[in-house]
């Protein structure tokens, strides 16, 4: 199992209805956390590029083709380009491009290389004109006008700086899917149609999606389905072995076995934020004046999680 396809699949609909051009902003930002198929990373191996990049591997498979060694131009260049670039934040911009090209380095032939990172340097100049233009548009009358606008303004900003034949290669999977958020966008605010003409026209766009990006759609609900099954199964008193034995078969083994030591984290998680919580309680009840509780939860802090960590604290406080 991979999350590859919902997120893909989510940030197409945030693309066009939300925030078209805020997916990637060369500028620091909070990280999400990631899941993806791979196993834990062992000892052995060298640590990950960023702290949130621990046991995931780039996305993106990168070919040559040809007797000359041309890199093959598809979108699977534009992931690699994104999963590194989700690194701003944690790491310097620069630092993060030193590192990609190393990457492409490793992967491709030098011919190849040399047009993967002139793509790159592309697409990192084309993200920034994108934060440029989204505090410039102006909003529409709908949320579909407003959508259609930062379409628009997206593929101009992109045609200045690809070729026609590489923003089909590159942005062409992307495009099916924005086109596809957007009229669907607009057939729920079309005030002329009846709920049932709204169904109607929504059939027809299911029907029209390639199945490729049918399955990516469908990979959220299924991954969701499957993860109700399981908290019925453990609610019934499923071992873990029984929760690792259903996870395998919707999925696969690689999964189940990334997604245990998902629930192994989370378990460990909370209990390290009860004892935080156990602990402030106990600071904030002692005969301390406010200055003092301040600082001395701080330490608590500062003692028990890391800085990225702390981030997620005043959710539960």
């Amino acid at each position: 199992m991979t999350l590859k396809p919902f997120v893909r699949w989510a940030s197409g609909l945030a693309l066009v209805g939300l925030a078209l051009f805020g997916a990637i902003r060369l500028t620091a930002s909070a990280k999400p956390e990631r899941i993806t198929a791979t196993s834990p990373t062992p000892p052995s191996e060298p640590p990950p590029f960023v702290r949130s990049m621990q046991g995931t591997q780039p996305d993106g498979k990168l070919e040559v083709i040809g007797a000359d060694d041309a890199l093959q131009l598809d979108a699977e260049l534009v992931h690699l380009f994104d999963y590194y670039l989700s690194a701003i934040g944690e790491k310097p911009l620069g630092v993060i491009v030193t590192e990609l090209e190393r990457e492409l380095d490793r992967k491709l032939k030098p011919r190849a290389a040399r047009e993967a990172k002139r793509l790159l340097a592309a697409y990192i100049d084309f993200k920034r004109e994108l934060v440029g233009l989204e505090a410039n548009l102006k909003p529409g009358k709908s949320q579909g006008e407003s959508a259609r606008g930062r379409l628009h303004a997206m593929q101009q900003a992109r045609a200045r700086r690809f070729s026609a034949t590489e923003v089909g290669a590159l942005f062409g999977e992307a495009d099916l899917r924005d086109q596809d958020a957007l009229a669907r966008i607009e057939v729920g605010e079309n005030t002329a149609l009846s709920a049932e003409q709204k169904r109607a026209q929504i059939d027809q766009l299911d029907r029209q999606l390639p199945a490729s990006l049918r399955e990516e759609r469908d990979a959220p609900l299924r991954v969701a389905r499957v993860e109700e099954q399981v908290a019925l199964l453990r609610a019934k008193g499923g071992t873990d072995q029984d929760v690792y034995q259903f996870r395998a078969q919707a999925f696969s083994p690689e999964a189940a076995s990334r997604l245990a030591e998902v629930d192994r984290d989370e378990i460990e998680w909370q209990a390290r934020i009860a004892a935080y919580l156990a602990a402030r309680r106990q600071i904030l009840q002692a005969s301390l004046n406010a200055s003092q509780q301040s600082t001395a939860i701080d330490e608590l802090r500062s003692r028990q999680f890391g800085i990225d960590e702390q981030r997620r604290l005043p959710a539960y406080e």
